[in-house]
């Protein structure tokens, strides 16, 4: 402890009287069993801000790819750490009880994560018990072990529902490709596990370096899944398996009348041949054409084909790589995306060049933000590059300095006036569990605890 910054307990006095001399155990005791009371009390109201947050979809104004990624960059959370405060502040949203005891500062966040894991409105009365008598250790414990038992009773009712195969695929009305169907167990414990592992390079190649063990956690589950599954496709086709040839990610088949090419899309049609002859946007053709081979088919009035030209990839091999050695990652500020495409910054169509300079690495998200959001994105003479929102406001490359009033007076007085207006009353023993140290039976208490994740879901 710094000696020129004494220790202050919640209602400001300081514990240490002066140079070295510390106040004594039990009084140290004491202020830290109070504060961290109180940071469990504060907690629960940044929980509730992230709630809201996310739910009012705040982040995407930056930009950002979720809120998980928004907090990384704005507040400086490890991505794990911040997908694990979003998960956990929608799943209190449900769980009045467990909310309210977090709210008092009786619950720590490790508790919370660990029940919020399990728990459902049906369960929380009797897991808050749990918590409230046991330690952060023994509550993990307790909720691994529930998960077990839950995913053993799961693999029964899957082995007896897998009785037939089937998959299909189609194009909806609004272009969209939808799968649908049945795989028989083994073909889906591949299918699951490739996913799986396409998810995993995803979150890899999103997260910030320093953050390795984050949550396989994207945006939603099922996003993440359809990120993968097309990541999956992308692997296949380059591996030679589209009829002996290596394939492309996208063929853009562009229908022009005569020679002309707008980039505001009214002179032609661009038209995804694979994926049912869907007709696209000028700003998602531009995007794709961005880093994909490009057919131009030519028209007259009457419809009658002019003329096909060769099929061209607009970023050369060369060019690529030495884009890659550069940029290393997604260019937009806060994203440390790795899975890439190369963005003309000054479209093709537009008269813009295919070079170095022209070119910058932006990830799926961050490419459809400029090109279909109306993000926008200018390289300076330095080579520095500046991203604007839709409304031309820069983004910063990091965020601004918190507020300095955010550091003064008593810790956490705005939790404190808070808790002193509810008439809710914090002492050193608010979080010290009700147990008295006996032996933690995690077998009985799961006979006595558990109930089946079907049974305890509302009906």
């Amino acid at each position: 402890m710094d000696s020129t910054h004494p220790a202050a307990s919640a209602s400001g006095h300081p514990l240490v009287a002066s140079g070295d001399a510390p106040a004594n155990a039990e009084q140290l005791g004491d202020a830290i069993a109070d504060l961290a009371a109180r940071l469990h009390a504060a907690t629960y109201e940044l929980l509730v801000l992230i709630r809201q947050f996310d739910t009012s979809g705040g982040w995407s104004d930056a930009g950002a790819l979720s809120c998980a990624h928004w907090l990384n960059w704005r507040i400086g959370l490890g991505l794990g750490a911040a997908r694990e405060k979003v998960r956990v502040a929608h799943a209190l949203a449900d769980l009045p009880q467990i909310s309210a005891a977090m709210a008092r500062g009786t619950l720590s966040f490790s508790k919370v994560r660990a029940l919020t894991r399990v728990a459902t409105p049906a369960t929380e009365t009797r897991l808050l018990d749990l918590a409230l008598s046991a330690t952060a250790a023994q509550v993990e414990r307790f909720t691994r072990a529930w998960r077990r038992v839950d995913r053993t009773v799961a693999a029964d009712e899957t082995a007896r529902r897998h009785l037939h195969r089937h998959l299909d695929v189609w194009v909806d009305d609004d272009g969209m490709v939808v799968l649908r169907g049945r795989l028989s167990p083994e073909v889906g414990a591949v299918v699951q596990r490739a996913l799986e592992a396409a998810s995993e390079q995803l979150r890899q190649a999103s997260a910030p370096a320093d953050d390795a063990h984050g949550l396989a956690q994207e945006v939603t589950p099922a996003q993440r899944r359809a990120d993968a599954l097309g990541l999956l496709a992308e692997s296949a086709l380059a591996h030679e398996l589209d009829r002996g040839t290596a394939g492309d990610r996208y063929q853009v088949v562009l229908h022009v009348e005569g020679d002309s090419l707008r980039a505001d899309g009214t002179a032609g049609q661009a038209v995804l041949e694979d994926a049912g002859g869907s007709h696209l946007s000028a700003e998602t053709y531009q995007r794709l054409a961005c880093d994909a081979s490009l057919v131009v088919m030519q028209h007259a009035p009457d419809g009658t084909v002019l003329d096909v030209g060769r099929k061209t990839r607009t970023i050369p091999p060369a060019i690529r790589r030495a884009l890659a050695a550069r940029d290393r990652q997604c260019c937009f500020p806060g994203c440390a995306a790795r899975h890439c495409d190369a963005h003309h910054i000054h479209h093709w169509a537009e008269g813009g060049a295919t070079s170095l300079d022209n070119l910058t690495l932006l990830c799926r998200h961050h490419h459809r933000a400029v090109h279909e959001e109306r993000f926008t994105v200018a390289r300076h003479p330095n080579g520095a590059l500046t991203f604007r929102r839709p409304d031309g406001v820069p983004i910063p490359t990091a965020p601004a300095l918190g507020w300095p009033q955010a550091t003064q007076g008593p810790p956490l007085a705005p939790t404190t006036a808070r808790l002193a207006a509810q008439g809710l009353a914090i002492d050193p023993r608010t979080t010290t569990p009700r147990s008295e140290g006996e032996r933690f039976d995690v077998n009985w208490a799961l006979d006595v605890l558990y109930v089946p994740a079907e049974a305890s879901r509302p009906h």
